[in-house]
C-alpha cells in the first residue's frame, strides 16, 4: 500500500468536469520512503496515439513528495497513467489499478470524462429501495378490486418463494403506504427514495409493464405518486422511478398492438422470429418479457427520446422523479448483431438534461459494467461484483447454499480481505471517478438473498459500515433495516415488519447512525481514497479531503496491525466504533475486537496549490 497514489479525485485532478480541449492539471504523492525519482511524466492517449508531458516536483509535505503536470483533454474519455524513471534505472507504471513495473494496460487507465457532469447531490446520496407491494398497505387498498392474476395475501403471510405463484402472491403495498412512514425514512437520515416499477403489470413486481403512460390503479394511481413525490421533496428527499429498457411485458399495449399483427406501427417495436409474428425474442427467453428492438425510431420517440417521450413525462412537473434506474441495462439494445446500448444510454440521458439535468441515470449491470460506464450517460452502475460479492464472500460463513444474483446456484464467493481489497480495485476502479461516486454500494437487493442470511455473528455493522465509507452510493433495501433475512431474490421480498419496529431499534439505530456518519463527513461523499491494509481479517483505508480526513477500519475478527507513520497525518479522533489508533515512534497501530467497524477522523490533507492551468503543456513525442 506504500506506493505512488492518485485516485482522480478533486484532490489530485484540477478539473474534474472539464471540456473538450481544456488544459487540466493532475498530480501524484509518492510516499518519502519510495526511493529517489528522475523523471515522472504522464502519457495519455488520445486518439489511440501516446502523448507525454513532464511533471514538476511541487511540494514535499507530511512524507510524502507531489508532483505535478499538465495534460489537454481530447477525448470525451480521456486516459492517462504515470510513468516514474527511478534513480536505479528501472521504471514503473502508475494507473487505476495500482503501481506496476511492466507497462499497462490503455483500459485501466486513470480517466478523465468530458461528458455532462452528474448532479452534485449525487456523491452525497443514501438510497433506501422500496418494492412497493411489500412496503406498506394504506386502508385505500381495501376496497380496490384485484385482477384475476393476483392472490391476495394477509401482511403475516409467508412469501412464496419457489415455483410459478411467486409472481402473482400480492400483499396489496401502495404508494400511500410508503408516504405514510416517510418518517421511518427521515429516521433512518437516507437522502433518496428508489422505487421499483410503479406502472401496472401483471406481476407484483411489476418488471412486466402493461403501459409506461400511467400508475398502476392499484398503487394509487397518478395522484399518489404525485403525492408521495411532493412528500418526499418536502422533507429533503429525492425520489427516483425503474424503467424497463430491455422489454415490456407481453400485456403492454404496443406489444398487443404488434402480436400477430405483422405491419403495425408497433411491430418494429420487437425481434420477431417468423413472418406471422408468433414468435419473439424475449429476456433471458422468458416469454412474459419480450425485447425490444431499438432500431425502431418510432419506439425511440415514444420512449425515450424528446419531451413528450415516457423518459420525460416522469421528469416534469405534476410527476417531478429526480431520476431514473434502468432496469437490465448491460442487456438493453444487444441482440446478436446489434448492439445499440451506447445510442439508447445516451439519448435517455439527453432526454434527461433537456427536461432536468439535475437527475440522476442509474444501469443495472450484475457483472463487470466497466465497458459501458466511462461516465457518457449511466452516472453509476447497479452492480454486484466490485461491493456486494466481495463483501458477501467476506463476511459470510461457510455454510451459505443460496442462489445468488449473477452466480450459479451455491457459488456465493469466499474471499479474504486481501481479496476483498483485489476485488474491488480490480471492478471499481474500470470506473472514472465520478461514475465511482454513483455506483450502488448494495449489501442486498429485491433480486438477492439478504445479506444477514448467511453473515457472520457480527458482521452487519462491518458491511453496513463499508456500504457507507467505500466510494458510491449506499443502497439500503427495505427491511435490512429490521434485520430481515432472506434465501434468494424472491424470499427476500418480505413485507416490511411495521408491529416489529421497537423490537428491531437497535437494528434501526444502527442504520441510522451509519447513515449518518455517512452524510455528516464531506469526506465520505466525494473525498478522494487510499487503501492503507489489506490482510486476512482487516481492511483499512482512508477517504481524504482538504478539511477533514476519514480512517476507516473493517475487522471480521480480533486485530492488531501497524502502518508507518506516514500513512496518515496527526492524531486520529474516534467517530464510530471501539477499535483503537496510536501514534509511536515507529509508527501507528491499530488495533481491536473483532468483528468490528471503526472511524476516525483526521485532519484534512495538506496539499499545494495547483499551478495555473494557462501554461503551455511541456510535451514529449
Amino acid at each position: 500500500m506504500h506506493e505512488p497514489h492518485h485516485d482522480g479525485s478533486p484532490l489530485y485532478v484540477s478539473d474534474p468536469a472539464p471540456q473538450l480541449g481544456d488544459h487540466v492539471r493532475v498530480r501524484v504523492r509518492l510516499p518519502s520512503d519510495f526511493g529517489p525519482v528522475e523523471v515522472v511524466r504522464t502519457r495519455s492517449n488520445p486518439n489511440h496515439e501516446p502523448r507525454f508531458t513532464v511533471a514538476s516536483h511541487v511540494a514535499s509535505i507530511d512524507g510524502w513528495e507531489w508532483w505535478e503536470a499538465e495534460i489537454e483533454i481530447e477525448n470525451p474519455t480521456h486516459g492517462y497513467r504515470f510513468l516514474f524513471k527511478l534513480a536505479d534505472g528501472s521504471n514503473g507504471w502508475l494507473n487505476a489499478t495500482g503501481f506496476h513495473t511492466i507497462e499497462t494496460l490503455d483500459s485501466e487507465d486513470f480517466k478523465i470524462v468530458a461528458h455532462p457532469a452528474p448532479p452534485e447531490w449525487a456523491k452525497g446520496t443514501v438510497m433506501y429501495q422500496v418494492f412497493p407491494d411489500r412496503f406498506a398497505r394504506s386502508e385505500d387498498a381495501d376496497a380496490r378490486e384485484l385482477p384475476a392474476w393476483a392472490e391476495p395475501a394477509a401482511w403475516s403471510d409467508e412469501v412464496i418463494h419457489v415455483g410459478p405463484r411467486t409472481a402473482s402472491q400480492f400483499f396489496g403495498g401502495d404508494l400511500k403506504g410508503v408516504e405514510e412512514h416517510l418518517d421511518h425514512l427521515e429516521r433512518l437520515g437516507v437522502t433518496m427514495l428508489y422505487l421499483t416499477p410503479v406502472f401496472p403489470a401483471r406481476s407484483n413486481h411489476r418488471y412486466d409493464a402493461l403501459s409506461f403512460l400511467e400508475v398502476d390503479p392499484l398503487l394509487g394511481g397518478d395522484k399518489a405518486l404525485i403525492s408521495l413525490v411532493t412528500a418526499a421533496h418536502a422533507r429533503g428527499l429525492k425520489v427516483i422511478g425503474d424503467l424497463t429498457s430491455n422489454h415490456s411485458g407481453d400485456a403492454h399495449e404496443w406489444f398487443q398492438a404488434s402480436h400477430l399483427k405483422p405491419g403495425t406501427p408497433e411491430s418494429a417495436f420487437y425481434y420477431w422470429l417468423d413472418p406471422e409474428q408468433r414468435d419473439y425474442a424475449s429476456w433471458l427467453g422468458v416469454p412474459s418479457l419480450p425485447k425490444f428492438n431499438w432500431n425502431s425510431r418510432e419506439l425511440r420517440s415514444r420512449f425515450i427520446e424528446g419531451p413528450d417521450s415516457v423518459v420525460a413525462k416522469w421528469l416534469k412537473a405534476p410527476y417531478s422523479l429526480d431520476g431514473w434506474r434502468i432496469d437490465v441495462a448491460n442487456m438493453t439494445g444487444r441482440h446478436l448483431t446489434d448492439d445499440l446500448n451506447a445510442e439508447v444510454r445516451g439519448i435517455i440521458r439527453q432526454t434527461m438534461i433537456e427536461i432536468n439535468p439535475d437527475t440522476i441515470l442509474l444501469g443495472e449491470s450484475t457483472n463487470d459494467a466497466t465497458s459501458d460506464f466511462q461516465g457518457d450517460a449511466w452516472h453509476g452502475a447497479m452492480t454486484y461484483a466490485n461491493f456486494t460479492r466481495p463483501v458477501w464472500g467476506w463476511l459470510s460463513t461457510e455454510e451459505r447454499e443460496s442462489s445468488y444474483f449473477g452466480l450459479p446456484f451455491g457459488t456465493i464467493p469466499s474471499y479474504s480481505g486481501e481479496q476483498v481489497f483485489a476485488a474491488h480495485r480490480q471492478f471499481a476502479h474500470g470506473f472514472p471517478w465520478r461514475v465511482q461516486l454513483s455506483t450502488m454500494n448494495a449489501l442486498d437487493t429485491h433480486d438477492t438473498p439478504r445479506f444477514l442470511t448467511h453473515a457472520i455473528e457480527g458482521a452487519q455493522p462491518v458491511a453496513v459500515g463499508l456500504s457507507m465509507t467505500l466510494p458510491g452510493i449506499p443502497v439500503i433495501f427495505a427491511g435490512d433495516e429490521f434485520g430481515l433475512v432472506g434465501d434468494d431474490g424472491e424470499h427476500s421480498r418480505t413485507p416490511m415488519p411495521w408491529d416489529s419496529v421497537d423490537a428491531a431499534a437497535p437494528i434501526i439505530d444502527l442504520y441510522a447512525a451509519l447513515i449518518h456518519l455517512r452524510t455528516a463527513h464531506p469526506a465520505l461523499n466525494g473525498g478522494g481514497m487510499r487503501w492503507l491494509h489489506a490482510s486476512r481479517d482487516v481492511l483499512a483505508f482512508v477517504r481524504e479531503g482538504v478539511d477533514e480526513s476519514i480512517l476507516v477500519l473493517a475487522a471480521r475478527d480480533d486485530f492488531e496491525i501497524s502502518l508507518p507513520s506516514h500513512a496518515f497525518a496527526g492524531a486520529a479522533r474516534p467517530l464510530y466504533g471501539r477499535a483503537t489508533a496510536v501514534r509511536n515512534g515507529d509508527g501507528i497501530r491499530l488495533s481491536g475486537t473483532g468483528p468490528a467497524f471503526s472511524a476516525f477522523a483526521l485532519p484534512g490533507i495538506a496539499v499545494p496549490d495547483f499551478a495555473d492551468t494557462g501554461t503551455v503543456l511541456e510535451l514529449e513525442a
